[in-house]
Order: structure tokens, then C-alpha cells, then sequence
């Protein structure tokens, strides 16, 4: 589908979402139940730099009217029961499916996703869309007798969970529709309203989505949708209408973010540095290798939970690279519409030059460049590194780009101590064909999530998953989201 006809179609099916004049579509944003359009900015394509739209931006004035619809809407969300709830999210699930290849298209175009991938993304957002009644099962209470301390007898407690109130989203570029209501479902679930500030670099399907819960039912005001410059979202997140804070992205927003926040709950999905730890035992290298490179190049390594540096064992270090070398050669770059293509661009010129650095750095630093290497416009190629020292940037850093960078040890010890010194504390992956080594290393290394046998991939959140360190405070996941975006009352009774 061309650009022209995208949103033309887009127009027919949302006309109040966007505008279209002299050829050009610019989107608007969503407060208090309505679609308002302001100066905006263009949002680009990075498969190949053009101009593809623009979007409004809201300013200071919008922010504010934001906020009070948030506030003014605490109560109606709060006092809408369970059933209805359930009843809305799972009607958007509905809409977005009859909608799907319109959303397949917004990401294909704005974020230059492979389209399995783009279509991936989408069948992920309906079904996390209909696992709702799994989050409902969390937002029970307690009974507690008073009993059992003296001070207590004659009394008991009931402990129920509440909303936390307005919560501010701020959602990163790489999944930028599924992450945003990752976000937003729950915390609309749990009773809470929502102002979303999307990625500025890809707003389209989250502004899209706001369009399909308004259909769906929700109450206006319920849900914000306001792109903002990264000033007037740090204004956003010191406001003290704002209850919580739910990010995604660098760890160096993160850190300031909590710097500026002031006392509110905030919950933040940062940075990784995924290790692949292939042990002396394992069995199955090429299953390995497999995983590696999927967990490499997946969305050409944009991806919090990719694998970024490899540790071997040095018996199988040259057997591993050969299967990875061979796996990456495979690899098809060329038109995202196809369904063949496994490889798209970078999401803009500066994570290529930052990607190139890191592997510039690396091979100045002694590591043997195997694959890749090059970059054309936004692309970068898949690349493989071999001998990668420790003194690396890459070894270290968070990539965000399709690089394998492979590093042997002698042993166990050596690996552990690497993958633990890293700030980062999200995802490893372990290879070995012994499930008590697994187990034993598992509770060693330093991260939130373990993967065994299988690249690191967070899925719908049907696990729970998060970091420790600096990639995060918080869990996510089908029925621990809820945990996030509640508070615990407790309500004593005096009955004796």
C-alpha cells in the first residue's frame, strides 16, 4: 500500500484522527474526549529519510487541559465496575483486529518494521488486549484477623486494592503501539486514567489506538494522547496532578525521570545488555547459534531484551561462530511489505553513527570483524565480531543494533564475573544441557529475567519480566502489571 492511499484509507477509517491538505496528513491529539490539532512537526520514514506526515504537538496550554481531564476523570474510571471494563478492552480487541492491516501499515511505514514483524507486533496488542480477565483475577484483597496480636484482638482488617490515579506513559520507538498499552490496559483495568506522550519519532499507531478505545467505549478523558517536546514532558512528569510515571526507553531518561519526578510511584523498563552464556556442555550449538542471532537481529537488534554480546566457552567458540556466520549470511534485507524480509532500517542516522562507533571502537580494540560492518542510509548490516576484548565499548554499552560481538572464556567463574559486572540488569540467556547448572548459574547472574535454552523475548507478558540495577524498577506482565498501577488500603474494623 503506498503512502497516498495509506492515508487515504486511514482517513476514511479514523477521519477524526487526521487531517489531510495539499497531500500531507497531519495527525492530532486526543484530550478529554477530542481530537484537537495544533503546530505540529514531521514524522519521517526511516526506510528511506522522507518526510511521511506530521503530528501535532501539544504546548504548554494542552498539557494542562490534559491534566484536569485526567483529574476531573479520576472518579469515573474509578466507580466504572469490573464487567465494563472488561467489556471495553476486549471490544478494542475486536476493533483492532477488523483494523489490522491498517496498523500493520502504520508500522511498517513509520518504524520501518519487516512486516512479519510489523503483523507480529499488532497479534500482540489484540491478544494482550484479551487477556484482560487474567489482570482482573490480580485486583482482590485480604481478610486479616486481628487475633493473633494482643493490641489487635477485637479487630479485623480488610485490605483492598484502589487506583493509583492519573498516570503519565511514556512509551519508547520500538514497539511503540504494543508497549504504549501494555501501559495503558492495565492501568485503565485497574481503575486509573492514562495521559500517553507516544514516541515522538513514531506517534501514528498510538494515536491510532486512541481512536479504536474511544470506539470501543472508553469515557472520554479516560485516555490522553498528547505528543510533546521532551522539555514539555519533563514538565508533565514534575506535575503533581501526575500519580505515576510508567516509562520505557534509555536508562538515561530513566535517571532523570527520577530525579524530576518528585515523590510519585514510578515504574521503568530500561536498558539491557543481554548475554548469551554457552557452556562447555552445550549439546546443541546450532539450536545456539539459532537463538543468538534471532535474539540479535530481531527488529535489527532494537530491542531492550536483545542478546548483545556472546560468551563461549573457547572449546566451542570456533564451532558457535561458524554456525552464527552461517545463520547471519541468510539473513534478507530489501522491502519491508514483504513478508520475506527479515532485516529493516535503524530507526534514524544517529543509532547508525552510534551503532558504526561501537563496532569502530571494537576493532580498533583488537576484535576481528567476521560480517557487516557497513551501513547504507539507515540500514546497518548484520555484523559479527570475533576476539571482541573486554576493553570494548561494545562489551558494555547497550547496542541497539544487529551486532554479535563474541567473547571465549576458560571458566565458569570468568563468565559470571563479566555478565555481573555490567550496570545493566534486564535479561541473560543461558546454553548448557544441564538443567542444575542452569539453575545454579540462573540464581547467580545478575538480572531480572533468565532464559534457558532460548534468546530472551518478553512477549505478551505472559512471564513477568523487568530489571534490576540500572535497567529498572517495577514488573511487567499479565496480572503483575496490576501490582504497579494499584495502592493497598487497608480498612480496620473495630468488632469486638
Amino acid at each position: 500500500m503506498d503512502n497516498n492511499t495509506f492515508f487515504m484509507t486511514l482517513k476514511k477509517r479514523f477521519p477524526d484522527v487526521l487531517d489531510i491538505k495539499d497531500d500531507i496528513a497531519t495527525f492530532k491529539m486526543y484530550i478529554d474526549g477530542q481530537w484537537i490539532g495544533n503546530n505540529s512537526k514531521p514524522v519521517k520514514d526511516p526506510d528511506n529519510n522522507s518526510a511521511l506526515c506530521q503530528v501535532s504537538v501539544a504546548d504548554l496550554e494542552q498539557v494542562d487541559r490534559a491534566l484536569e481531564s485526567a483529574r476531573e476523570k479520576k472518579e469515573v474510571m474509578k466507580n466504572l465496575s469490573g464487567d465494563e471494563k472488561i467489556a471495553i478492552l476486549e471490544r478494542a480487541a475486536d476493533l483492532l483486529k477488523a483494523s489490522r492491516e491498517l496498523f500493520v501499515n502504520a508500522l511498517v511505514k513509520n518504524v520501518g518494521k519487516p512486516l512479519k514483524e510489523a503483523e507480529g507486533e499488532i497479534d500482540a496488542t489484540i491478544e494482550r488486549l484479551r487477556r484482560v480477565k487474567s489482570d482482573s483475577q490480580r485486583i482482590q484483597g485480604d481478610f486479616i484477623p486481628g487475633e493473633w496480636a494482643k493490641p489487635n484482638r477485637g479487630r479485623i482488617a480488610i485490605i483492598v486494592r484502589e487506583p493509583v490515579g492519573v498516570v503519565l506513559a511514556i512509551a519508547p520507538f520500538n514497539m511503540p503501539l504494543f508497549i504504549s498499552y501494555t501501559k495503558i490496559i492495565p492501568a485503565l483495568l485497574a481503575g486509573n486514567t492514562v495521559i500517553l506522550r507516544p514516541p515522538s519519532l513514531v506517534p501514528i499507531a498510538p494515536i491510532m489506538m486512541g481512536k479504536i478505545l474511544e470506539e470501543a467505549g472508553l469515557p472520554g478523558g479516560a485516555l490522553n494522547i498528547i505528543p510533546t517536546s521532551t522539555d514539555v514532558a519533563s514538565y508533565l512528569a514534575t506535575r503533581d496532578e501526575v500519580d505515576m510515571i510508567t516509562f520505557t526507553g534509555s536508562t538515561e531518561v530513566g535517571l532523570k525521570l527520577t530525579k524530576i519526578s518528585g515523590i510519585k510511584r514510578i515504574h521503568l523498563e530500561l536498558g539491557g545488555k543481554a548475554a548469551a552464556l554457552v557452556l562447555q556442555d552445550c549439546g546443541d550449538v546450532k539450536s545456539a547459534a539459532q537463538n543468538i542471532v534471532t535474539g540479535s537481529t530481531k527488529f535489527s537488534g532494537q530491542r531492550c531484551d536483545a542478546i548483545s554480546r556472546v560468551l563461549v566457552h573457547e572449546s566451542l567458540e570456533e564451532g558457535l561462530t561458524r554456525e552464527i556466520l552461517s545463520i547471519v549470511k541468510k539473513l534478507r534485507p530489501g522491502d519491508l511489505s514483504a513478508k520475506e524480509t527479515d532485516i529493516g532500517p535503524l530507526i534514524d542516522s544517529k543509532a547508525v553513527a552510534r551503532v558504526d562507533s561501537l563496532v569502530k571502537d571494537a576493532v580498533e580494540k583488537g576484535a576481528k570483524l567476521l560480517l557487516g560492518g557497513k551501513s547504507r542510509g539507515n540500514y546497518y548490516e548484520p555484523t559479527v565480531l570475533a576476539n571482541v576484548p573486554l576493553s570494548a565499548r561494545i562489551m558494555w554499552e547497550e547496542t541497539f543494533g544487529p551486532v554479535i560481538p563474541i567473547h571465549s572464556f576458560k571458566k565458569e567463574d570468568e563468565a559470571v564475573e563479566i555478565i555481573n559486572s555490567s550496570e545493566y540488569g534486564l535479561d541473560n540467556a543461558i546454553f548448557t544441557d544441564d538443567i542444575r547448572t542452569a539453575w545454579r548459574l540462573g540464581k547467580k547472574l545478575e538480572s531480572g529475567e533468565i532464559s534457558i535454552n532460548c534468546f530472551p523475548s518478553h512477549g505478551i507478558g505472559f512471564f513477568p519480566f523487568g530489571g534490576v540495577k540500572k535497567s529498572g524498577l517495577g514488573r511487567e506482565g499479565i496480572s503483575y502489571s496490576i501490582d504497579e498501577f494499584t495502592n493497598l488500603k487497608t480498612m480496620v474494623y473495630n468488632v469486638g
